[in-house]
């Protein structure tokens, strides 16, 4: 089997878990269900897979992967620290708004992921990178002079921390938070708190 065929054969069963785990509102996930619905054998599965857990596991990787990479090229084509913070903040917390995301990050918010063994493990290691690329924001904006308060690294704990809480708050919302006025209101209300406790020159 060639590389890219590869590659498809996995998208294709992890595309179907999403769909199996949307069908039962994140209530449970079976292999055999998973495989009917991608069109492939148990053998392609286990081409990928060591168990259902991996499979879990690769889903929520595959996902705060890409967010993490929206939000870094977000944050790196602004122009100057406090603008690509507010970037990540407001891309962030812009998930929030649209349904398909929305609903993807219920998905993987249900019981059996987070029951898995190496479930803490990856979201310990999804909010590392997200504190390491804002530490780098400040650590930008103190150097320069638009963040002269920041202590980079601490400060980056607060403000993901700040945002986390935010997510959690309209997450459990339920559908009336998917707007994205609303959103962005949540938004500039953390960038607001982060620029004044940053001492940014721009508020």
């Amino acid at each position: 089997m060639s590389v890219t065929a590869d590659t498809g054969e996995r998208s294709r069963i992890i595309e179907a878990a999403y769909r199996c785990l949307v069908d039962t509102g994140g209530g449970g996930l079976s292999v055999t269900g998973v495989l009917n619905a991608a069109g492939l054998s148990t053998r392609a599965f286990y081409r990928h897979f060591d168990s259902k857990d991996a499979l879990l596991l690769a889903m929520f990787r595959r996902d705060s992967d890409r967010v993490h990479a929206e939000l870094t090229a977000a944050a790196a084509a602004a122009p100057t620290p406090p603008e690509a913070l507010r970037a990540w903040i407001s891309g962030f917390l812009s998930l929030t708004a649209d349904s398909h995301r929305r609903r993807r990050v219920l998905v993987m918010s249900c019981g059996e992921l987070m029951g898995t063994a190496g479930y803490a493990a990856e979201r310990a290691r999804m909010t590392a990178a997200h504190h390491a690329a804002i530490a780098a924001i400040l650590e930008r904006g103190r150097a320069d002079g638009t963040l002269p308060w920041a202590d980079p690294d601490a400060d980056a704990r607060t403000i993901t921390a700040a945002l986390s809480a935010a997510f959690q708050e309209r997450m459990a919302q339920g559908p009336a938070a998917d707007g994205a006025d609303s959103a962005a209101r949540a938004a500039e209300q953390v960038t607001d708190f982060a620029f004044r406790a940053l001492g940014a020159a721009t508020v």
